[in-house]
């Protein structure tokens, strides 16, 4: 605008201010969303893969925080953690009975292979690696045991079926933590076969138990008996013994002097009037001394 000759410069100044405003604030956002994708992060327990214009890198990113080329590469996350794969498994038992089994896979992707992971597989790891391996792990030995075997060993059938998806898996970079068998299902006919014979080995053990026990009271009345008769014949031994004793005490203490004084102390005075063997007066002289005594007590004639 003109004003007496002179141009309002003051006018002019504010209207190229505006424009230069614009242009700054888009620089300024520009670099600051450039300074941005220069940078990339990596959680803990994850890599980072280097994509270069679509071009994966064979090298990768640690934890942590890496520069990179802005809008040229990017970093693309591989998790490393412990992830748990579940799904269900249907196999055949070496007697031909069908198993359905729930199945959970503890597994993880180790750091070195993840850009390889990346590259040639991509996220979808799981249902390209790991699910047919599983599938055919647990066919493969299933069929090396009957459906009763596939129960009672559960933990061994476990520990094979983990070794054989190991075999399969660990060339693309997957590492098997811990495999689990969750739950065995088998027909409807093979579970009602099962429990009855579970019911008969109980009533075969209850059985033997009853009979174990019916011994086991047998024996206590026989060695309960054993114990009475051989404590009998201990008492009657023994009262054998000192009676046997006593006879020996009195058959040692005997003599002719002791048995003369002991039948003189009983004798009456009466001499027998018949002599014999039997009449143990006469074995002691008894009769000179009643005749002695009496020729002195009887008066001679005149």
């Amino acid at each position: 605008m003109e004003n007496n000759g002179f141009v309002d410069i003051k006018n002019k100044k504010g209207k190229t201010k505006g424009p230069m405003i614009a242009i700054i604030s888009i620089i300024a956002v520009l670099a600051v969303i450039v300074v941005l994708s220069a940078g990339a992060i990596v959680p803990a327990g994850c890599t980072g893969v280097v994509v270069t214009l679509g071009s994966v890198s064979d090298s990768t990113y640690s934890e942590g925080f890496h520069l990179k080329i802005p809008f040229v590469q990017q970093v693309e996350i591989v998790s490393n953690k412990i992830q748990v794969y579940e799904t269900d498994a249907s196999a055949v038992s070496k007697d031909l009975q069908t198993v359905n089994s729930k199945i959970a896979v503890n597994f993880r992707v180790r750091s070195d292979a993840s850009a390889s992971i990346y590259k040639n597989i991509g996220a979808d790891y799981q249902q390209v690696i790991l699910m047919p391996a599983v599938q055919e792990s647990m066919k493969a030995i299933s069929a090396k045991y009957n459906a009763e075997q596939l129960i009672t060993n559960r933990n061994q059938v476990g520990q094979e079926i983990k070794e054989q998806l190991e075999s399969k898996v660990s060339e693309y970079g997957i590492q098997i933590e811990k495999f689990n068998i969750v739950n065995f299902d088998f027909s409807a006919e093979f579970n009602s076969a099962i429990e009855q014979k579970q019911v008969a080995e109980q009533n075969l053990l209850k059985t033997k138990t009853e009979q174990e026990e019916q011994l086991v009271i047998a024996d206590a009345d026989a060695q309960k008996k054993i114990k009475a008769a051989n404590a009998e014949a201990a008492a009657i031994k023994a009262k054998a013994d000192a009676q046997a004793d006593a006879n020996k005490v009195i058959s040692e203490s005997l003599n002719d002097t002791l048995l003369k004084y002991q039948l003189l102390e009983k004798w009456d005075g009466t001499v027998p009037k018949v002599a014999g063997s039997a009449n143990p007066l006469l074995t002691l002289g008894l009769d000179e001394i009643s005749g002695n005594n009496t020729n002195t007590n009887t008066p001679k004639a005149e």
